[in-house]
């Protein structure tokens, strides 16, 4: 039997975020291995966890649950079920086929907390001390925010990036320029990605482009807005660019809730979770990973714990410290390996100064904010994803996020520092009546970006020589030093589980999840839904 091939077998797995915690729930679900996984913090969820400060809880980064893959949609909605309200319209296709998931006695979430609430999604954009559509659209208030000036710039720019194309795409400005001309580029897009990555978007590789913004482009995005008064607003939208998705799928609670929930189902089948381990070493005999080495966070001991398979979603760079014999050029990437680091600070305050043509309040999940005198990158308004997330909803919940360097000046901030810092900048550009708040919190995030300069360009050499590791297993947003969304990790875990049971010893194909646009397809050989019948 399938279920009993690897029955008895320990596998080891480091990190209980969304590739950890998936790949410990199919390895119960579908072989009879049992998981171990070994958390450095006590959350759960990785990135997507849930921070709950004083009742009011924070999404770090925000997490939009939507996949163009039905099994990440399916795998979701075994978790839990969407709410009533949304629940009649999801059509589901599966393995080349395609039926309607109808579940018309689906929970209110009034009274049930395990549920997925289906939410709206708005964002904008935040330059000139005005608000922008996000996407942008050719809209007549994006028109009039621009002025005819600047408007017509963006224009012949556009067309000109059209007729002359840059033929090879090296950097993510050349990218960007290809997409939207050079006009539009420096007015949208270099600011803020340069405040993320925290260089010029020449040092960054176009394959952060090719992952992150795919398709979209300004003639996909006038298609979107003249097609839109006509298009089936169904959750999974198989027929939208993900950048264009209007509709999502959201926990109660926040994302953390669907780690927390998975965590149980995984525990109460016979799966361990130790939190508060520190993995420092892989023990190896030739190309067998046999044990990891971990330093406990409470204690202080060192515990070693043996395993017949091994999963990492702990950075690269540390993975490779980790392995002793790596080759010296492993060694010399892993180092060169480069992270963006990530600050939320959470505040709590009476009301926001911007607000919707009709005077109520803004509706947006999340705001980029692109004006160049302050060093916000982002703003979420916690009451937009889910109104639970808020204790007291007459109040507004925001999230105000900061990208830097690990030990930079901004990270070096104390808490109370950062959270001034935080509210007078969104003072400064009109966003708040005043510095003033009713509560506050702040939260670092180390390595929450894996970067596509310094040594990104021989990473290659990384992946061939960790493959050579016939029972370990690189998933996840680090472990594969890859910027994933979660439904991506998932699948690269699922992926790498379907590898074990089908006996494959290739890993392409769990690379491949996320180099094509159609991932969830299974187009080529051995991608990441094919050979699947649950």
């Amino acid at each position: 039997m399938e279920e009993r091939v690897l029955s008895g077998k320990t596998a080891v797995i480091i990190g209980a975020g969304p590739a950890g915690l998936t790949a410990a729930y199919e390895l119960l679900e579908r072989t009879g291995a049992t998981p171990v996984i070994l958390e450095e913090s006590d959350a759960l969820g990785g990135l997507a966890r849930t921070v709950n400060h004083n009742g009011n809880r924070i999404d770090i980064g925000g997490h939009r649950f939507f996949s163009k893959s039905d099994r990440v949609m399916l795998w979701w909605f075994r978790m839990l079920p969407p709410e009533a309200a949304g629940a009649d319209a999801f059509r589901i296709r599966y393995r080349g086929e395609s039926r309607e998931l109808r579940t018309p006695a689906g929970p209110d979430p009034a009274t049930t907390d395990d549920v997925l609430l289906v939410r709206s999604r708005k964002s904008r954009i935040y330059h000139l001390r005005k608000l922008f559509d996000y996407p942008l659209r050719l809209s007549a208030r994006t028109l009039a925010n621009l002025g005819a000036l600047r408007t017509l710039r963006i224009g012949l720019s556009y067309l000109r990036a059209r007729a002359f194309p840059i033929r090879e795409e090296r950097n993510l400005e050349q990218f960007f320029v290809n997409r939207f001309g050079r006009e539009l580029y420096r007015t949208f897009f270099r600011s803020y990605t340069e405040k993320v990555w925290g260089v010029a978007c020449t040092r960054i590789s176009a394959d952060w482009g090719a992952q992150r913004v795919k398709g979209l482009s300004i003639r996909k995005a006038l298609f979107h807005a003249l097609a839109r008064p006509f298009r089936r607003r169904d959750v999974a939208q198989k027929a939208t660019e993900t950048s264009l998705i209007e509709r999502f799928l959201y926990p109660k609670f926040g994302p953390g809730q669907m780690w927390e929930v998975c965590a149980r189902k995984v525990e109460a089948r016979g799966g361990r979770i130790l939190r508060r381990r520190r993995v420092e070493r892989l023990l190896r005999e030739g190309d067998r990973i046999t044990a990891v080495v971990a330093r406990n966070l409470e204690t202080g001991a060192e515990e070693t714990h043996a395993g017949d398979l091994f999963f990492s979603t702990m950075p690269v760079k540390d993975l490779v410290r980790g392995i002793e014999g790596a080759p010296v050029a492993v060694r010399e990437v892993a180092e060169g390996l480069v992270y963006r680091d990530f600050i939320t600070v959470g505040l709590l305050v009476e009301g926001l100064r911007i607000r919707e043509k009709d005077g109520t309040a803004v509706r947006d999940n999340w705001i980029y904010i692109q004006e160049p005198e302050v060093r916000l990158g982002r703003l979420q308004i916690f009451n937009n994803w889910s109104p639970w997330l808020v204790r007291d909803p007459s109040k507004v919940w925001i999230g105000l996020e900061y990208f830097c360097d690990e030990g930079d000046d901004l990270w070096r901030l104390d808490d109370r520092a950062m959270a001034e810092l935080a509210a007078g900048e969104l003072t400064r550009i009109g966003i708040l009546d005043s510095p003033r708040t009713l509560d506050r919190t702040v939260i670092r995030m180390p390595k929450t970006y894996p970067a596509y300069f310094g040594t990104y360009g021989r990473f290659g050499e990384v992946r061939a020589w960790a493959d050579r590791f016939e029972n370990l297993f690189l998933v996840g947003r680090n472990g594969m030093h890859r910027y994933n969304n979660q439904d991506h990790s998932m699948l690269a875990a699922m992926t790498a589980v379907d590898n074990l049971v089908a006996g494959r010893r290739d890993r392409s194909n769990i690379w491949d999840v996320n180099t094509e646009l159609e991932y969830h397809e299974g187009k080529k050989g051995g991608g990441a839904g094919e050979g699947i019948d649950r």
